[in-house]
């Protein structure tokens, strides 16, 4: 054989080879029925840059995760109302029925807003996870996939209090993203951000995993169960990011790009990602329970530091921890013997060195988890067994509650819970649950809106109940009524629509 025949027969083996691996990346059909995201993910992913063995070869290779992760993040397009006190005045909503001027001599139509953000598919059969703030007050949300695809996404469920949102397009046979263990991910990793800034659909940038378990104080909540735990990261994002995937060199999700460090909107160095071991057990909460379900340890804490040993002139005896400040009665800690000045130490064998390494190992849980504790007290080391309850202190598993609808003309009305009356100081209406693409969105109709009266040629009409509007509507059919009520922030508002 000669030396030509030679390297040209090496050359060969090599392409052979690399078609060979290339194929082997792909994806094939999930079950449909599975109960969580890891069911759905399970068997049906198959990436030869997983596991534990990958490594880069010669220098730094991108290339490969982001044609895995491209195709499977998605640009979100939610339109939201605003109150009409947001932007002008009130007025009179019998003003416009009479024929008199109006304050403002503006439109009686509810103003409408457009925000955008990125979604990443996280199962085959069109289950999408983003933030919260990318479709939060949405009243359509609209998809739209790599390849140009447009859908029109149901939101599932949502929780502010990690500001995570779980929608579902009606598709099949999806790319999608494999769930990575954040746990496991180090400072000074390569990562990629993957989204869409500025509307620039599939941008994919780099950077490294600057910090884990960072609380920037972004997050608010009226009961104080916010939970700030991000991986920080220098990857350059920037407005219509948010929702986006963070991933490893392996193609793996380990982070929901969130919010930037930033005082001009734009990137200045530094953005943060919910950890994705966070992500997946609020994502399997919302699509098995439609509300998420939180463990609670009972606890009031303060992370350890100078300042509070210097405050409370205390000797922690530790530098890094969480400081026990109180305990609830009655509460998971509480039965767990847990007192006011222990230090915890550790949750389930991992870490916990400040207030939001604990808060995300405990929000992994649910209500009748039980949770491993080690802390100090006097110098010595504990550990017990701890039962998590939920904000009403049982172990019970909370369903979101699904109200019964009524149909009409492709609009969709729910009646109006009690608690809600209550705070309106209102006796009855009736809520629009779904706004259909009919007269009545063209006029201003918004889910939410709770209709509290209809105005006709015969006079005003107070609404109670549901049965009571569908029975109006019926008997006002080919007629243009004025529609009044008000939205659940107390803004009162108004729209006229002739009925067909």
């Amino acid at each position: 054989m000669s030396k030509k025949q030679f390297f040209i027969g090496i050359i060969l083996a090599s392409l052979i080879g690399g078609i060979v691996a290339l194929a082997g990346v792909g994806f094939l059909i999930q079950p449909q029925n599975a109960s969580s995201f890891d069911e759905k993910q399970q068997a049906s992913f198959v990436n030869l840059l997983s596991g534990e063995e990958f490594t880069v070869p010669d220098g730094i290779n991108f290339v490969a995760s982001a044609e895995l992760v491209t195709p499977a993040v998605v640009h979100i397009t939610s339109e939201i109302s605003f109150s009409p006190s947001q932007g002008r005045r009130q007025r009179d909503p019998l003003q416009e029925f009479f024929g008199l001027p109006m304050p403002d001599g503006g439109e009686s139509r509810r103003p409408q807003g457009v925000s955008s953000g990125s979604g990443v598919i996280i199962s085959p059969d069109g289950y999408i996870v983003t933030n919260n703030h990318v479709v939060e007050n949405a009243t359509k949300v609209d998809i739209s996939l790599d390849n140009n695809k447009r859908f029109v996404a149901k939101v599932v469920g949502t929780d502010p209090t990690t500001d995570l949102a779980l929608l579902k397009i009606e598709a099949d046979g999806l790319p999608f993203v494999k769930f990575g263990d954040s746990d496991k991910t180090n400072i000074g990793e390569w990562v990629l951000a993957v989204g869409n800034p500025f509307n620039l659909n599939s941008t994919v940038t780099a950077g490294i995993i600057s910090a884990k378990a960072r609380n920037i104080n972004i997050l608010k909540d009226e009961n104080g169960m916010q939970v700030e735990s991000f991986l920080q990261t220098d990857a350059v994002v920037n407005p219509g990011n948010s929702g986006g995937a963070l991933v490893n060199l392996a193609g793996e999700l380990i982070g929901i790009n969130t919010a930037i460090a930033t005082q001009t909107g734009t990137f200045s160095g530094y953005s943060f990602a919910v950890p994705s071991t966070l992500v997946k057990k609020v994502m399997d909460d919302l699509m098995k329970y439609g509300t998420v379900q939180r463990g609670l340890l009972g606890v009031t804490i303060q992370s350890v530091s100078p300042e509070l040993a210097e405050y409370l002139n205390k000797d922690f005896g530790v530098d890094q921890g969480v400081y026990v400040a109180g305990v609830n009665e009655n509460s998971g800690g509480a039965e767990a013997g847990l007192k006011e000045g222990d230090v915890i130490i550790g949750v389930d064998g991992k870490v916990t060195n400040n207030v939001s390494n604990l808060q995300e190992l405990v929000a992994r849980k649910r209500p009748g988890d039980q949770v491993e504790v080690e802390y100090l007290r006097e110098g010595k080391t504990y550990k017990t067994k701890a039962t998590l309850k939920n904000f009403d202190g049982d172990t019970k598993i909370i369903k979101k509650e699904i109200p019964k609808t009524y149909e009409f003309g492709g609009m969709i009305f729910e009646q109006l819970k009690e608690p809600l009356k209550e705070a309106l100081r209102i006796d009855g209406g009736a809520m629009i649950g779904v706004v259909g693409e009919s007269e009545w969105r063209e006029a201003g109709a918004r889910p939410g809106f709770i209709i509290t009266s209809i105005i006709s040629d015969e006079g005003r009409i107070r609404i109670k109940t549901v049965e009571q509007l569908l029975e109006v509507l019926n008997d006002k059919s080919g007629e243009e009524i004025v529609v009044l009520g008000m939205f659940q922030d107390g803004t009162e508002y108004y729209f006229e629509v002739e009925l067909d």
